[in-house]
């Protein structure tokens, strides 16, 4: 492929494209075997982890193996950062010089906010940076819990600018399609910033202060049933990614905290007052949203 995004030649003949990946961790490493499953042209890891390079490497996840981009990353195509939100910016500025010129870069990260402006600002013309998010992933962290299936019947979020082309943004759709996904949805920075407040930020909060709660001793592991384990599940996240994500994003996941709070106090109040109309009431609503939503 010789062309850019913006020319209208951009393949979705997956076996003509090379992609390259930054940061091979649990979502790395799950693009990197998707994209194996596609048959791609070649694959580009940058990883400064030389052990876990080694281990993609080893088994076959890439062809490319670099702890510090260089002239190699001119042959990538496409270009996926799964690095930290903060750390993007950085590796697109001292980078550039080694891009195709008509890449198309993306990211998967938890939050948006300036960060998309600012990467696209140190792009050269002729070069597309397109936010995304895959809605997708799992418990744990690293290489070895990454997963090909991870993206099967997720939902990918585009976070297009006005500098994106519509060529390019719809060439994403349709890789995020053809890893698995069941929909796209585009958003803008703002909106995806405050719908993962609430989607993500906020049952990651609930289920680490249930795990940090008073009440956790030695004998709760034989009172655990669905509803539990399920509440918990996204407890036994990566603290360093975590924070990040939670400090850049702070005041609307603040908002979150305080509205949940809100609801929490009607159930406070309606048990101790003994009003079970009121719980049934929230109960219902509940469960009504619910089945709309699944």
């Amino acid at each position: 492929m010789e062309s850019g995004f913006k020319s209208g030649n951009r393949s979705t003949h997956w076996q003509e494209l090379s992609f390259a990946i930054v940061g091979l961790g649990l979502i790395g490493g799950s693009y990197a075997k998707a994209l194996r499953k596609l048959g791609v042209k070649q694959i580009i890891g940058i990883e400064r982890d030389a052990k876990t390079l080694a281990e993609a490497k080893a088994q076959g996840l890439v062809d490319v193996a670099l702890t510090a981009a260089d002239v190699s990353l001119r042959q990538a195509n496409v270009i996926i950062c799964a690095i930290y939100p903060e750390a993007l910016v950085g590796f697109i500025g001292a980078n550039v010089q080694f891009f195709n010129p008509d890449v198309l870069l993306t990211d998967v990260a938890g939050i948006k906010n300036d960060m998309i402006a600012r990467g696209q600002a140190l792009l050269k013309p002729g070069m597309e940076f397109i936010s995304g998010h895959p809605m997708a992933g799992r418990q744990g962290s690293g290489l070895g819990m990454s997963d090909a299936h991870i993206f099967q019947n997720a939902n990918y979020i585009i976070v297009p600018e006005q500098h994106n082309s519509e060529e390019a943004i719809s060439w994403l759709e349709s890789l995020a399609l053809a890893l698995g996904c069941k929909h796209t949805v585009r958003v803008t920075p703002a909106e995806h910033d405050a719908t993962i407040a609430y989607t993500s930020n906020l049952p990651h909060v609930t289920a680490v202060a249930l795990m940090d709660s008073a009440s956790f001793n030695d004998k709760t592991r034989y009172f655990v049933a669905g509803s539990f384990r399920d509440g918990t599940r996204v407890a036994d996240i990566n603290p360093e990614l975590w924070s990040n994500l939670f400090l850049a994003n702070k005041e609307r996941v603040a908002d979150e905290i305080d509205r949940y709070m809100e609801q929490l106090a009607l159930w406070r109040d309606a048990l101790r007052s003994g009003d079970g109309e009121q719980l049934k009431a929230l109960m219902r609503t509940a469960g009504e949203r619910r089945r709309e939503l699944f």
